[in-house]
């Protein structure tokens, strides 16, 4: 009996030391300026930020994944990004599903309080992310994540809402928010 409590304690130490590691680093990237990995971050504050006419994004047509924080609530995330005739987009996948929804809640957010700051290349720009279910745009920028990412988004998964896709456009006067 003795060496079955002594292994069944060896195991839940085994197994302890990941969980309370990885829940480490959960909190510390939560506390962190930007994402790290696959877990959220805490707000954008590095990096200039900056400001006047609206960038020519065609910067951001090589670049793999952007920075990505809502205003409310301050979290940030690495989230894939397209640039399609000047203008950068973002996506969600998993929408069409109760657990995508509970994983991913950052879109239910933007579309509640779109402002965001992204980080792209260490600068810092101040954007309102617009959700686009149809239009003349869906059809070129789903063929450009497709073709960047080689994932299957279409057309019909957007107006499906099996996938949200976000415009990131020039914060408006009335959304007043600053970045931290």
């Amino acid at each position: 009996m003795k060496i079955a409590q002594k292994l069944f304690m060896v195991i839940g130490v085994l197994v302890l030391i990941p969980v309370v590691a990885v829940a480490a680093l959960a909190v510390s990237a939560r506390n962190s300026d930007g994402p790290s990995g696959v877990f959220s971050g805490g707000p954008l504050v590095a990096g200039e930020l900056v400001t006047g006419a609206e960038p020519d994004w065609t910067f951001a047509r090589d670049i793999g994944t952007i920075e990505l924080q809502l205003l409310e609530p301050p979290r940030s995330r690495l989230i894939w990004v397209v640039e399609h005739e000047g203008k950068i987009y973002v996506v969600s996948g998993y929408m069409g599903s109760a657990i995508g929804r509970l994983w991913k809640r950052w879109p239910v957010e933007a579309e509640r309080d779109g402002r965001a700051i992204v980080r792209i290349g260490g600068k810092r720009y101040q954007r309102t992310l617009v959700r686009i279910k149809t239009g003349s745009e869906v059809e070129g920028v789903t063929a450009e994540f497709s073709r960047k990412y080689r994932s299957a988004m279409t057309p019909a998964t957007i107006e499906a809402g099996t996938t949200w896709l976000f415009g990131l456009a020039p914060p408006t006067p009335d959304t007043n928010g600053t970045p931290g």
